[in-house]
C-alpha cells in the first residue's frame, strides 16, 4: 500500500477504491524494489519482465517503471543505487536490455538509458481525411479476440525495432485495460486477415489508439473505414512510427504533425546482447569495442566482437586493444541508440559520440542492418 500512495501522490492520481484493488491484483512484489531510510519506504521502482523485438528477434527486456522518491528523501542518491541494483537483478534474469519513459531524458542519461524511440503525432481536420474509393476486402467489428489481434499484431511489431512482445495479459490489462474503445479487422480479397484499428469517437474527435496494416492495401481500406466516420467528427488524433508518410498519401499534407521523443533503451549486458544480435550476414568481420559505463561495471572496458558469414557474433572481454585489428570506441548510451537502430554509424561519428576510423564506421554500417524504431502508446508503462 505505501508503494501505490507513494506512486499516486508522484504521478498525481487519485487513488481510488477502484484503483487500489485493480492494482493490488496486478502487483507481483518479485517486481519491486525499494530503498528504505529509517524502516520507511523513501524511493521505490518496479523491474516488468517483458520481450521485445530487435532486427525480427526476441530478446528479454527489463521494463523499468514507477521510479519514485518522496521529496524528502529526493537528490540523496536513492534513485541512482536502486537503479544500479536493477542492472544487477536484470542482468541475472537474462534481461540484456532495459526501456523507460523518462521523467527528464537526460537524469536517465546519467546512467547509461539512451533515447531509442520517438513517434509521430498526427491531427487532421474531417475535410484533410484521405478521400479514398471502394477497397477490396471487408472489415469487421471483432471485439477483444486477442488471439486474431496479436497474430496481426506480432506480424506488424517483429518489422520494427523496439516493439513489445504481447500475452494475453498485456493484452487485458495494458491495451484494453487502459483504454475504451472500438477493434475493426481488414481481411483482405484472399480473406486473411492483414489489419485492424482500435479506436474510440468521443466529443466528435475519432482518437486511434492503434493502426496495425500487413500491407499497403489494408492501410488503404483502413483508412477508408476511418473516412467514413466524417459525419460524426471534427478531427481525427492519432500517433504512428516516426518515418511514417501518411501527409505524402493526402490531398492535402499540410497537417499537424509533430515528432515526439518518447522511450528510452539501455544495454544491460554488452557481451550477451552483441552475441544475440542478428548483424547482417555476407562477410567475416572482427571489431575491438571500447565501450563505457559508469554503472555497470562488467560492460565497462574493451571487448572482442567476431561477427561469421552468417551474421552471428561471438563476443568476450580483452584486457586491451590490439593494433592489428580496427578498433571504435562509445559509451553504452551510444552503444544503445546505435544497436536499436535508432541512429546510425555514421551520423554518431560524425558528431563525436563514436571513436573509429572511416573504414570501422563504413563496416558498422554495413552489419547493423536499417529498421525503423516504434513503440505503439497503447504499451506505455
Amino acid at each position: 500500500m505505501d508503494s501505490l500512495q507513494m506512486s499516486a501522490f508522484a504521478f498525481q492520481y487519485e487513488l481510488t477504491p477502484e484503483k487500489v484493488e485493480k492494482s493490488m491484483a496486478l502487483l507481483d512484489s518479485n517486481q519491486m524494489w525499494g530503498a528504505y531510510v529509517d524502516d520507511t519506504l523513501a524511493a521505490k521502482m518496479t523491474i516488468l519482465d517483458l520481450q521485445t523485438w530487435i532486427q525480427g528477434k526476441a530478446f528479454d527486456m527489463g521494463g523499468i517503471a514507477g521510479v519514485v522518491t518522496w521529496p524528502e528523501y529526493r537528490r540523496g542518491g536513492l534513485v541512482a543505487k536502486l537503479l544500479s541494483h536493477g542492472l544487477r537483478v536484470m542482468r541475472e534474469k537474462g534481461q540484456t536490455v532495459s526501456f523507460l519513459h523518462p521523467f527528464q531524458f537526460s537524469f536517465y542519461r546519467k546512467y547509461g538509458w539512451e533515447t531509442y524511440a520517438e513517434y509521430k503525432s498526427y491531427e487532421i481536420s474531417v475535410k484533410q481525411l484521405p478521400k479514398l474509393g471502394p477497397q477490396p476486402g471487408r472489415i469487421v467489428r471483432s471485439g477483444h479476440d486477442i488471439k486474431l489481434l496479436n497474430g496481426i499484431y506480432e506480424a506488424y511489431a517483429s518489422r520494427y525495432n523496439g516493439t513489445l512482445i504481447r500475452n494475453e495479459a498485456w493484452w487485458q490489462n495494458r491495451i484494453f485495460g487502459n483504454t475504451q474503445g472500438t477493434v475493426a479487422v481488414y481481411y483482405d480479397a484472399e480473406n486473411q486477415p492483414a489489419g485492424y484499428v482500435y479506436y474510440q469517437v468521443k466529443d466528435n474527435i475519432l482518437k486511434v489508439h492503434e493502426l496495425v496494416y500487413l500491407h499497403h492495401g489494408a492501410c488503404l481500406a483502413l483508412w477508408r473505414f476511418l473516412a467514413d466516420h466524417d459525419s460524426m467528427l471534427d478531427k481525427l488524433v492519432m500517433n504512428a512510427p516516426a518515418n511514417d508518410k501518411l501527409p505524402f498519401l493526402l490531398d492535402n499534407p499540410r497537417i499537424k504533425q509533430e515528432i515526439v521523443p518518447y522511450f528510452m533503451a539501455r544495454i544491460v549486458d554488452v557481451a550477451s546482447f552483441l552475441t544475440k544480435y542478428p548483424f547482417a550476414s555476407g562477410a567475416e568481420w572482427s571489431l575491438q569495442l571500447e565501450v563505457n559505463d559508469e554503472y555497470a561495471e562488467w560492460n565497462n572496458g574493451w571487448f572482442l566482437l567476431q561477427v561469421d558469414e552468417s551474421g552471428t557474433a561471438r563476443v568476450a572481454p580483452i584486457a586491451s586493444a590490439s593494433p592489428e585489428l580496427p578498433a571504435a570506441s562509445c559509451t553504452i548510451q551510444t552503444l544503445a541508440a546505435m544497436m536499436t537502430g535508432h541512429q546510425r554509424p555514421s551520423f554518431l561519428m560524425d558528431i563525436g559520440r563514436l571513436t573509429g576510423t572511416t573504414e570501422v564506421c563504413e563496416s558498422l554500417e554495413r552489419l547493423i542492418p536499417v529498421r525503423q524504431t516504434y513503440l505503439p502508446l497503447p504499451d506505455f508503462f
